[in-house]
């Protein structure tokens, strides 16, 4: 992990704002933005990496975000990695590979949600899941 006061703030947000969540395996969902972040080369991908799931899955916005004081650079990435239910997956998957803070973010994501043994029993959707994810890969590196 990178240690800045920045990586630092965006750490204790991803805490609090994901500290009552649970991921599909009933493990505390905080794990796994921390499983991203500690992959992360630099300042900008280790903040991205902890809050890729914040404006998503919280009441947390990218103003609010802003306005804690992190930079563009940051909000951008998020702003990509923050998927809106009305973009097609695979478009809003290639909107992210033009941006290389989202792109380092979001392969780590893909990897990491494509772990079956993080499952105690996969089921035929994890496996579909798992399948989309490849194909998005893909696409990233492609």
């Amino acid at each position: 992990m990178i240690y800045t006061p920045q990586t630092k703030k965006a750490l204790n947000l991803c805490f609090e704002a994901h500290k009552d969540q649970r991921d599909k395996s009933g493990q505390p969902y905080v794990f796994h933005p921390f499983h991203l972040a500690e992959q992360m080369t630099d300042e900008a991908t280790t903040i991205a990496a902890m809050l890729h799931d914040v404006v998503e899955d919280t009441d947390y916005t990218l103003e609010d975000l802003a306005n804690m004081g992190f930079d563009a650079t940051v909000i951008g990435a998020l702003r990509l990695l923050t998927h809106d239910d009305d973009t097609p997956y695979m478009d809003y998957v290639a909107q992210i590979k033009s941006n290389p803070v989202a792109k380092a973010v979001k392969l780590a994501d893909l990897r990491h949600n494509s772990d079956l043994s993080r499952l105690d029993a996969p089921t035929e959707r994890d496996y579909e899941r798992k399948a989309k994810y490849a194909a998005a890969i893909d696409l990233l590196l492609g």
